[in-house]
């Protein structure tokens, strides 16, 4: 079967834009093939800076004949109805339909039948078609024709179009169409510098092979493997090491066709510098690979580049160009660095803490230095859950931020919390301290590394919870694939900090805490704003009026009645945003525990019950719900518990009441009822003692001894007795079947 081969060739495509324009290309063409009736066998779509290319095989020569019915009015309908089925249906008159028996009306039915046309004709009418909407996030017009209507946009000046349409073993035909001006050809261009001369192709094959000649290496996979196997082997045979970065080969691989490797050097007196910052001035502003010295673990003075033109005098002038830049850069990194440093001696970071008075990190949630010291006072407040040092925790809080304050975290904001670190030592501060201003932000990721030592994870889980607690209580939370202030992110990185440290911390006491501080906070912000209000009108001398309102609006909220409705509201707005987090933890474990491949009912059913604010807990409970219900005690259990939930919730709706309270004991006719009732009453002891004790296996096996007694009542014992009271006695021994099983999980959560 026919092949296609595609081409759109333009000016640089930037990198960050390559493999998603390749994948939509793809997916486009794939699309509307498959819409068309023209089912292929495979297509793989390439991309290097100047073209977008794509081949699809096993494509078939011609479209399917297409043969359907279209139903038409019923026999005896107006002729205006009839008239326009016949329009529709392309019939001249009723006699060339067929009419179809039905009980509720014969109708009029038309059989089209629609030829088949050549897939080559197909193909000519969906590639323009595509060209011209193609999703690029920006675009622009060019030439005498973008001050037309209707002219076409592309990320880059389109320059020419391949489309080739035929089996491998013949000649391929040229698919016929033409984009603003622009013909489809068989015609295409190498490399811009060693190659720039046109060249013909006709099939994929032939296509790559010349474009390999013309020193374009098409693949985007085997330009990176080039790049870093090279790079490699360049820096082993001087004695270094690769610091492999996989974004920036990514980026780097979209700017060469042809990449050639090459090393250059650095002055060593800029390696006093943190290694982070050299490889981020070096990253960011050249593009190029750092390497270290494999014995120190440390950076070297030598860099790697890669260019797109293999030069005549080996490269020597292009690693002098990037020399000279990166020493450029090198030097304004070391100017930063040791003025960072002067200051935070000379001033103390103390001193510049104080700037953060005036930076507003939330319209709503006050400032950097108010938050600063919400993380402090809640960081202090977990101090004794995890053993960690109050006095620790509150200087690495204090000087949490304080990196965002200097000069290469402004120039590099990769680097935060990093050069925080660095600082703090320069300056003396505690080990500890020094870590945890560098950990507080982590986890990052789900690969990034979790806080471990007690000061940094006091500081982190504060970092973390006051964003959440901030943001609930503004009711500025997360919705649908938004999620402008990272929570989602926060939450999980303070699960996975509960969960790999094994802490045990009470999220409800804590947020609801912190949820009841901002809302606090933001009442004494009105006031502070309404005093300032009048400060600014006295200095005026104007409006007296307003100045009187807004003392009268100041008394009215500091006044006894006031701060009580205050309270209450505070109180009540508190408990609904903070159990909507706890939600939102939830949802996040879920995750969490999904990616390890545990069952998100599990979890929905472990916080159904009171007070599960505890991460640890409730995994743990999770796990060995999980393990019961793999059993057969479990599952049958499960049956028979959710048997007993359902007959209650329609017995209540019907009575309209619930069936809480003891059964009556003298009430029981058959024996089932009776060592049902006991075996209740014995896993209710056993499993809570074992719940008690946080032994969830043990709760497990207990809850396995109501299987067999929970069966037999099933099988011998009718609930809606005729008797008014066994029936409600019944009803009431099966309230305690589901009670007992909320010892360890709500079982109505669960699915079958």
């Amino acid at each position: 079967m026919p092949d296609l081969l595609l081409e759109l060739f333009s000016e640089e495509i930037p990198a960050r834009m390559q493999a998603k324009a390749a994948d939509d290309l793809r997916k486009m063409v794939a699309d509307k093939l498959v819409a068309e009736g023209l089912v292929y066998e495979g297509a793989k779509a390439f991309v290097t800076p100047r073209r977008l290319a794509l081949t699809v095989h096993g494509i078939p020569q011609r479209q399917p004949d297409l043969k359907q019915e279209r139903k038409g009015p019923k026999i005896g309908a107006p002729d205006a109805a009839v008239q326009g089925f016949l329009k529709a249906a392309g019939l001249k008159s009723l006699d060339e339909a067929k009419i179809q028996r039905d009980p509720k009306g014969d109708f009029y039915i038309a059989l089209l039948e629609k030829e088949g046309r050549p897939a080559i004709d197909v193909i000519a009418e969906i590639i323009p078609l595509i060209i011209r909407t193609f999703p690029w996030p920006k675009q622009m017009r060019w030439g005498e024709r973008s001050a037309k209507n209707g002219a076409l946009t592309w990320v880059r000046p389109l320059h020419s179009i391949i489309a080739t349409f035929g089996p491998e073993t013949e000649e391929p035909d040229i698919v016929k169409f033409d984009v603003a001006g622009i013909e489809a050809g068989q015609t295409t261009r190498g490399h811009r510098f060693m190659a720039p001369a046109e060249f013909s192709v006709r099939r994929f094959e032939d296509y790559v092979a010349k474009l390999e000649a013309a020193k374009v290496v098409l693949d985007p996979e085997r330009r990176k493997d080039i790049i870093l196997t090279e790079a490699k082997n360049l820096a082993f045979a001087q004695g270094f090491e690769l610091v492999e970065d996989q974004v920036l080969l990514d980026e780097v691989a979209g700017l060469v066709e042809w990449p050639v490797v090459l090393m250059g050097s650095f002055d060593a007196e800029f390696l006093s510098i943190p290694d982070e910052v050299i490889r981020a001035t070096i990253r960011n502003n050249q593009k190029c690979f750092v390497v270290r010295d494999p014995k120190t673990g440390k950076l070297a003075n030598k860099f790697i580049l890669i260019s797109n033109i293999e030069a005549t005098d080996g490269g020597k002038a292009i690693v002098a160009g990037n020399e000279r830049v990166i020493r450029a850069r090198l030097s304004d990194a070391k100017f930063f660095y040791e003025t960072d440093l002067k200051n935070w001696k000379d001033k103390s970071a103390d001193d510049l803490l104080k700037k953060f008075d005036q930076i507003v990190f939330h319209e709503k949630l006050g400032t950097q230095a108010e938050r600063i010291a919400r993380i402090e006072h809640f960081g202090a407040g977990i101090a004794s859950s995890i053993g960690a040092n109050v006095m620790q925790i509150r200087r690495a809080a204090q000087l949490s931020k304080a990196d965002l304050l200097t000069e290469v975290v402004g120039e590099f904001p990769e680097v935060q919390g990093l050069m925080g670190r660095y600082y703090a030592l320069a300056q003396g501060e505690d080990a500890s301290v020094a870590a945890a201003i560098e950990d507080h932000y982590k986890p990052q990721g789900p690969a990034d590394r979790v806080p471990t030592d007690p000061v940094a994870i006091a500081v982190a889980l504060a970092d973390k919870i006051d964003a959440l607690t901030g943001f609930w209580a503004i009711d500025e939370k997360p919705t649908g694939s938004k999620d402008p202030y990272a929570l989602r992110r926060a939450a999980l990185g303070v699960i996975r900090i509960i969960l790999d440290n094994r802490l045990r911390i009470n999220l409800l006491k804590q947020s609801l805490a912190q949820i009841a501080w901002h809302i606090a906070g933001m009442h004494l912000a009105r006031l502070a704003q309404a005093r300032k209000a009048i400060a600014e009108l006295e200095k005026t001398n104007l409006d007296e009026r307003e100045i009187q309102r807004l003392r009268s609006l100041i008394s009215h909220e500091l006044s006894d009645e006031r701060a009580r409705e205050l309270s209450d509201e505070t109180v009540s707005t508190s408990w609904v945003r903070v159990n909507d987090l706890l939600a939102f933890f939830a949802d996040r474990l879920k995750v969490q525990l999904r990616d390890q491949g545990a069952r998100h009912d599990l979890v929905d059913a472990v916080f159904a019950l009171e007070g599960q604010d505890d991460l640890l807990m409730v995994v743990r409970r999770v796990e060995a719900l999980g393990k019961f219900l793999d059993s057969d005690d479990g599952k049958n259990l499960l049956a028979g518990t959710k048997r007993a939930s359902n007959i209650l919730a329609i017995e209540e709706k019907k009575d309209k009441r619930t069936f809480d309270g003891a059964p009556d004991a003298s009430l029981f006719k058959l024996d089932e009822e009776k060592k049902l009732a006991a075996a209740i009453d014995q896993v209710k002891a056993e499993a809570g003692a074992a719940v008690a004790k946080e032994d969830f296996a043990s709760a497990m096996s207990a809850m396995a001894k109501l299987r067999p007694a929970v069966d037999a009542f099933f099988d011998k014992v009718k609930v809606n007795d005729d008797d008014r009271a066994v029936r409600e006695n019944r009803l009431k021994l099966l309230n305690e079947i589901r009670a007992a099983t909320r010892a360890v999980a709500d079982f109505s959560k669960i699915q079958d």
